[in-house]
């Protein structure tokens, strides 16, 4: 498996992928978990999506994909300035060059089935690299995002932890909580050591090797 980022100037040559994209978030966030999402047809696609974001996507072998995350740049609208402001407590929402915001983070746990460690499906490590690698490409620092508990802990324990930004605020099911999540060399190389590769996971980068 690999990983693509795609961003607007990209769209026309990976409709496919993107599609396949879009309905994946559709079975996850609509049909696996219920959440009050816009969906058109089989494909859930919101408003953030008309903002130009980088999308980076995990790809099998075989062309399948198994998980996205969408990137956007906190200076425009944001998940957490927008729709999630309940999560910053007394503070305000990031809005600078040096930080991204992730969302629509997603693995298709089925074809993703072979397991890395706490846990969670190699496919998961492969994109938790993948963000890694883009907050380094995109001359950025941190990632800020909105995440559960259960993740935040598995974050931690995989070594990329996240700083919070407030307490958690119970929303529907969820114990939802915002935060930032550090760009580093060691969260990088943790998150190869998981993926089980020794070097970048992103197909175009000039000393990328593919995820076998």
């Amino acid at each position: 498996m690999h990983a693509l980022a795609l961003d607007h100037r990209q769209t026309g040559s990976h409709l496919d992928l993107l599609a396949e994209m879009f309905r994946l978030r559709r079975r996850v966030f609509k049909d696996r978990l219920d959440w009050t999402v816009s969906v058109s047809g089989d494909l859930e696609i919101d408003i953030y999506d008309a903002l130009s974001p980088t999308h980076i996507l995990v790809v099998s072998d075989e062309g399948a994909v198994l998980g996205c995350v969408r990137l956007l740049p906190t200076t425009g609208p944001t998940m957490l300035s927008d729709t999630f402001p309940m999560l910053l407590g007394d503070g305000r929402a990031p809005s600078c060059d040096s930080v991204l915001e992730s969302s629509r983070f997603c693995v298709d746990t089925a074809p993703a089935s072979e397991q890395g460690r706490y846990g969670l499906n190699r496919a998961t490590f492969v994109l938790f690299a993948a963000m890694l690698e883009m907050i380094h490409a995109k001359g950025a620092n941190s990632i800020v995002t909105v995440t559960d508990v259960r993740m935040e802990r598995i974050l931690r324990r995989a070594g990329w932890p996240l700083e919070r930004l407030a307490d958690p605020v119970k929303l529907g099911q969820t114990n939802a909580v915002a935060g930032f999540l550090h760009g580093s060399g060691e969260a990088l190389q943790a998150m190869y050591r998981q993926a089980g590769v020794d070097g970048p996971v992103i197909r175009g980068f000039a000393t990328a090797r593919k995820a076998a």
